[in-house]
């Protein structure tokens, strides 16, 4: 027992400090929560407080927001007010005109109706009065048949037939006098802008002819060239298409062919086989090949620097090769770049005189001729060719109906188709730009001659100043002045509707009366 005693006293010393510590934490317990429903007493109350004051500001807001707003409406009602007045009184205005318009509609009408009523009176008065005209009409045109012994149709076919003749003799005047005056003004204005564009383009009047000379160093280059049994000439004419005529000239061998292209390709490859001394028909071949491909290099450089130079942009690469190639061609004698390049100058030129565009007038100046180029022979004309080729290489439409147009194979539908004719012409008719062959040009002087004599009345024609000029002498009983001026007319009519000549020609006239006697 004494054992356990320690124990014992241990448990109940530790029971009493349990019961001990219970009782103190409820009386802490009890002081908090005293302290807590003080503090939610106290926050309650701040609460209170706090939610009056917020409920009486709100209060206060809503007053005033309430009272700003009634203002705005009360001000919005008054401006819709304004406004309604404002429409009812622009109605009454118009009411009111339109009363006051329908009071002088109504005395338009009445008045209108007043006139009515006054002309029909006047024309009825009218009818009575042409009535009794006709009939004196009558009586006075049948005196009159009875004193003129003509009837009133007679009478009038001789008056419309007199009429008719001194209308057509003065129709005729004042249409000479029409024309003459505006030819005076055109060929001033026409001269004025051709002077300027020729004065503004220089040209080369070089001809070309059918042949090159190839000069030699010495005669005995010569015999290489004929070769053994002239194998060498054969191969060169064969590969070329040139003929070679080796005769007594000294130091020249003289290369015909109507192609410039192919003349220019054997000069080159003579020169190239002279100046290696190996010739014989492999080398002339090889040589001439290779020649070829340079002329074509040499083609698209020439069409580059043409095209560059006129400051031409955009062109297609198969026409710039074109335009290379017409250097190496010739029309009438005159080398066909020259004259393209002359042409494409004079086109900007005078577009630019006229206000057009320069830049396309030059374009379709440069490839008017296209046609004459072709890489394969066709049954077209060169200016439907050349039209077809601008076509598919995508030019221009009006570059296209120039070309086409050029030599009225096609109808001219753009303002620089003429454009492009006539400074064709000015370019083909200068002095020294071509070779007219003489038969062509007796039959075109034969023609013009021919024309006017076709006419009644003309005893003679002469033309003179290389076809420039028709003089026609006409028989004095047959034709009279009045006749001779109709004449002139009607000859320069049909020359420029059927003949085709460069520049102009002037039609002269001539009546002449003539009395001879003899004193015996």
């Amino acid at each position: 027992m004494e054992q356990f005693l320690p124990i014992i006293v241990g448990a109940v010393a530790l029971i009493a400090g349990i019961i001990l510590g219970k009782i103190l934490f409820a009386k802490n317990t009890k002081q908090l929560l005293e302290t807590a429903e003080q503090q939610a007493q106290q926050i309650i109350s701040d609460a209170k407080a706090k939610s009056e004051t917020l409920k009486k500001e709100k209060e206060l807001e809503a007053k005033e927001h309430f009272v700003q707003l009634k203002s705005e409406h009360e001000k919005i009602f008054s401006q819709r007010s304004q406004k309604l007045n404002d429409s009812e009184n622009r109605v009454r205005q118009k009411e009111q005109s339109l009363n006051q318009k329908d009071q002088s509609v109504e005395r338009i009408i009445k008045e209108n109706e007043a006139i009515k009523e006054n002309l029909n009176r006047q024309i009825e008065v009218v009818n009575i009065k042409r009535t009794e005209l006709e009939k004196h009409q009558e009586e006075h045109i049948k005196r009159l048949e009875k004193v003129s012994g003509l009837s009133a149709e007679e009478a009038k076919a001789q008056l419309i037939e007199t009429l008719k003749n001194e209308a057509s003799s003065q129709a005729l005047s004042i249409q000479q006098e029409i024309v003459d005056d505006a030819k005076l003004r055109a060929n001033k204005e026409a001269r004025k802008i051709i002077i300027q564009t020729i004065q503004r383009t220089a040209a080369e009047q070089a001809i070309e002819n059918s042949i090159t000379v190839f000069n030699l160093e010495s005669d005995e280059i010569k015999g290489s060239i004929i070769g053994r049994e002239g194998r060498n000439i054969r191969a060169i004419e064969a590969a070329t298409g040139v003929d070679l005529i080796v005769d007594d000239t000294p130091e020249a061998i003289i290369l015909s062919c109507f192609d410039p292209l192919r003349r220019e390709i054997a000069r080159l490859s003579l020169q190239r086989l002279v100046t290696d001394g190996r010739i014989h028909p492999a080398r002339i071949e090889e040589v001439v090949e290779k020649t070829r491909k340079q002329i074509e290099d040499q083609i698209m450089e020439i069409g580059e620097r043409t095209v560059i130079e006129l400051g031409i942009h955009g062109l297609h690469k198969e026409l710039v090769r074109l335009v290379g190639k017409m250097r190496f061609r010739s029309s009438y004698g005159q080398n066909l770049l020259m004259h393209s390049r002359e042409v494409a100058n004079l086109c900007g030129i005078m577009a630019a005189e006229l206000g057009m565009n320069s830049k396309l007038a030059k374009r379709a100046g440069l490839l008017h001729d296209i046609g004459k180029v072709p890489d394969e022979e066709t049954e077209l004309s060169h200016a439907l060719l050349g039209m077809k080729l601008a076509e598919k290489y995508g030019e221009n439409p009006a570059v296209c109906n120039a070309i086409g147009a050029h030599h009225d194979e096609v109808e001219m539908q753009y303002v620089i188709s003429p454009v492009v004719q006539a400074c064709d012409s000015m370019s083909g008719a200068r002095p020294g730009a071509r070779r007219e062959i003489m038969q062509q040009y007796l039959q075109r002087i034969k023609d013009l001659e021919n024309l006017a004599l076709a006419y009644p009345g003309v005893e003679k024609a002469y033309a003179i100043q290389a076809g420039r000029e028709l003089r026609v002498i006409v028989e004095s009983e047959k034709v009279s002045d009045g006749e001779s001026d109709k004449l002139s007319f009607e000859i320069a009519q049909k020359i420029q509707t059927e003949m085709v000549y460069p520049g102009q020609i002037k039609i002269t006239v001539i009546r002449e009366k003539r009395a001879v006697n003899v004193a015996r």
